[in-house]
């Protein structure tokens, strides 16, 4: 099969596409063909070798942890899927080997679920890692509730976009941190912007919530999280899933996790219409390099994805295989 792997760690340059070994099908694996993986800043964090402390990398690594595709043969313990099904999947396992980036992966079946019908396989790729992060800190880190007020950090980026849509959902006000581009984003999301400045931020938040916040879910760590204890409530929840120093401040160092319920609870959210998902750019699975340096680049209005095309393939991602 063609994919895209490294055999050291380091930047986009280090990538390669050409032939790499079938995936085996292990008896709790769906064998999946690929039509896109999305590109997500902790696969190229990866990469540069950032999580070696915490997961083994077996060379060559095929990048990518989020998937949409269809699939084409279920393994021998699997009921749960069956040839033909379209399905997504935050693809992480215990190690970095067999990613995403490829026309074929061997899926553990706990990482999957059925794909939303209303979405198109690139916004389906587009959706798991940053939705389950979103819907997991929600409501396992800080217990959300209808009225609520909650921050969210970054909010118009790929988690906190997600996490404002779901948010509301559940019934929460929701207060969007963000630079200036993304104002007009967070208001469309249905939140109530401030922006980012050390010297008005809490000021900005408590003239919105004067009793303070119920919930902070922070994205991006660093000043603006050592300043959220004094947006906080007296009984106000925090979460972060970019810096551990929150443990400090009395909140939740949070890591995602592959749930297949969480899953399908994503997908019936987007086939209702509570999540939208948006899609900046795409580019062919020979081309994962630049997409990866586009991701990093940043500055771009919704998510990278690389795609597989197949000779078979339907004209739109909401057909059959």
């Amino acid at each position: 099969m063609k994919a895209i792997s490294y055999s050291r760690y380091g930047g986009p340059e280090v990538l390669e596409y050409g032939e790499r070994p079938d995936p085996k099908v292990g008896p709790d694996d769906v064998l999946v063909k690929v039509r896109a993986a999305a590109v997500n800043p902790v696969d190229w964090k990866a990469q540069a070798g950032y999580l070696d402390g915490m997961i083994d990398a077996v060379f060559p690594v095929v990048p990518g942890w989020d998937v949409s595709g269809v699939v084409v043969q279920p393994g021998v313990s699997v009921t749960e899927f069956t040839v033909g099904d379209e399905v997504m999947g935050y693809v992480r396992e215990d190690f970095l080997s067999r990613g995403t980036f490829a026309e074929y992966v061997a899926a553990p079946v706990r990482t999957l679920a059925r794909k939303p019908r209303t979405l198109g396989f690139e916004e389906s790729a587009a959706l798991p890692l940053v939705g389950l992060t979103a819907y997991q800190v929600l409501h396992q880190a800080l217990a959300v509730r209808s009225g609520d007020t909650v921050l969210v950090h970054a909010a118009a980026g790929g988690v906190g976009s997600m996490a404002v849509q779901i948010a509301r959902h559940l019934g929460c006000r929701v207060i969007g941190a963000a630079r200036e581009p993304g104002r007009e984003r967070i208001r469309e999301l249905g939140a109530e912007p401030v922006l980012y400045d050390e010297d008005t931020f809490v000021a900005q938040v408590r003239e919105l919530a004067p009793d303070g916040v119920d919930a902070v879910f922070d994205t991006i760590g660093g000043p603006f999280l050592k300043l959220t204890p004094r947006v906080l409530a007296p009984e106000g929840r925090l979460a972060s899933i970019a810096d551990g120093e929150v443990i400090g401040l009395g909140g939740r160092y949070f890591w995602v996790r592959p749930d297949p319920q969480d899953l399908a609870a994503l997908a019936d959210l987007a086939d209702e219409g509570v999540l939208s998902v948006r899609v900046a750019r795409s580019f062919p699975l020979d081309q994962a390099a630049e997409a990866q340096r586009a991701s990093q680049e940043g500055g771009l209005n919704g998510k990278v994805v690389v795609t597989v095309e197949w000779p078979d393939q339907a004209a739109s991602g909401r057909q059959g295989a």
